[in-house]
């Protein structure tokens, strides 16, 4: 039965809960712990209590509090408790969000509303971030109309420089970021001294802690310090959804102040139908991720996060040690948490990517950019622990078997007839190499991501554009 046209007749449970089954054959095997990437698994026990809570609030809505109290009990309960774990003062609010990018965007916009409000003198916002910082907020820029200013990071750290961040200050700037850590390379930007730059100019600084803010806390006094203690931290997003383990759709986006948060609501009752007031970018809100989240962190508290951070770490630093003992393998810069990634001199990372995967391994391919060549990118989980040795094995053989034909080709080294094509028709091109018309993906990527990773990252974005236009086409109908 074709699945693209809308059903005559009903289907019973069964046959429908066997054909869900089916869409997830071809997905990355996370159950076995073998992916490196994207998942977040507390265990069997833990995850039997989130999907418990969030099926309990399945129907809850948090559009209007007044008509389900619960939803704004739950959310004033989680976003405390987020507050207390990242020292937030007496006076900090905070909303739950759907994900870190959604934090992200809220806080740009807050920035950017609270200018308009403040700072009419204001007529071309910027916002300066590093190199390194999260792609949302370049979604931000584009959605909010706002500059990106760019400044470049240490070489050999990949942490943001205080110093060009304060040279990138103009008069239009509305907001300074920073990363706690940055998911490239997990490490934590000098939050410190970009704080006292932003108190200096009265700017409101941003920290993102998508990925450190459920991880730092617990990981003991050698963390740099990157959260409200800073005295020119102003917001901060911080997901439950990764090192938190709650259901993905849960995380929250922290003000110093109701008085900067006030910029981010949107309120509105001229039309004909009931007032609508948002402290987020949803408006209809499931209660079900905010059930699950405060679930799981009281499920776990400070000593369940704690124990299962220490395990996280040590696996990470074995990791480290064991990358960096590999031939021609070398970590990139010194992670302060469970990301990490690494590179090659001798061998091609995106083959290397695609070798583990046939070996049964998902690890994550990251192109090369400033600084950062190209890398493969380690996020060490709970699910991971058991399979360490086994990966590791299986790294060292692979890089063994790998040929030594270099590292993956840079803009330098192009092929020149790729040069005169259209975006469009380099794409029908490079999908010809790879023997795809871009509906589906190809069985091997590293091919694509090697003539990928050869080109700028404005043509590369284009293509990427392109290739997900492509991909979420309807199927062929049969």
């Amino acid at each position: 039965m074709s699945s693209n046209v809308f059903p005559e007749r009903g289907q019973g449970h069964a046959a429908l809960i066997k054909q869900l089954q089916a869409f997830k054959r071809n997905d990355v095997p996370w159950q076995e712990g073998r992916v490196f990437a994207y998942v977040y698994d507390p265990g069997p026990e833990a995850s039997a209590l989130v999907h418990e809570a969030f099926s309990l609030f399945l129907t809850e809505n948090g559009l209007d509090p007044t008509a389900f109290p619960s939803t704004l009990a739950l959310e004033r309960a989680i976003t405390a408790m987020a507050k207390d774990l990242v020292h937030g003062p007496d006076q900090a609010v905070g909303n739950f969000t759907s994900g870190g990018t959604e934090s992200i965007l809220l806080s740009v916009k807050t920035a950017r509303d609270r200018a308009r409000a403040l700072q009419p003198e204001i007529t071309r916002p910027e916002m300066v971030l590093p190199e390194t910082a999260h792609a949302a907020f370049f979604k931000a820029a584009q959605y909010f109309d706002i500059k990106p200013v760019v400044t470049s990071v240490d070489p050999d750290t990949f942490r943001a420089d205080p110093n060009q961040i304060e040279a990138a200050v103009t008069a239009q700037t509305i907001l300074l970021v920073a990363s706690a850590p940055s998911y490239a390379h997990g490490v934590v930007d000098p939050i410190e001294a970009i704080g006292r730059i932003a108190q200096a100019h009265d700017l409101l600084f941003h920290v993102d802690a998508c990925m450190g803010g459920m991880y730092l806390p617990f990981a003991g006094p050698d963390v740099p310090i990157f959260d409200f203690r800073v005295a020119g931290v102003t917001q901060l997003s911080m997901d439950f959804h990764k090192w938190g383990y709650a259901a993905k759709g849960a995380s929250c986006i922290l003000y110093r102040s109701a008085d900067i948060r006030r910029h981010q609501i949107f309120a509105w009752s001229g039309w004909t139908g009931y007032s609508v007031v948002n402290p987020t970018v949803l408006s209809t809100r499931g209660a079900g991720p905010m059930a699950a989240c405060w679930a799981i962190l009281h499920h776990l508290g400070r000593a369940g996060y704690e124990r299962i951070v220490a395990q996280c770490q040590a696996a990470t630093g074995r990791i480290i040690d064991a990358i960096d003992a590999m031939p021609g393998l070398y970590c990139l810069g010194r992670s302060d948490c469970n990301l990490m990634s690494f590179a090659s001199d001798r061998v091609n990372v995106f083959t290397l990517a695609e070798d583990m995967r046939a070996r049964g391994w998902y690890i994550q391919p990251q192109f090369g950019f400033g600084p950062s060549p190209a890398n493969i990118h380690l996020s060490v989980g709970l699910h991971n622990l058991a399979n360490i040795d086994a990966f590791l094995a299986d790294l060292e053989a692979a890089n063994r078997q790998a040929p030594a034909e270099g590292p993956a080709p840079g803009p330098e080294q192009l092929p020149p007839e790729l040069g005169g094509f259209s975006p469009e028709d380099l794409f029908d091109h490079m999908g010809r190499l790879a023997g795809t018309d871009g509906s589906v993906l190809p069985d091997r990527m590293d091919g694509i991501n090697s003539l990928l990773n050869g080109l700028p990252h404005a043509t590369r974005d284009s293509l990427l554009t392109e290739f997900v236009n492509r991909l979420y086409r309807q199927a062929p109908s049969g």
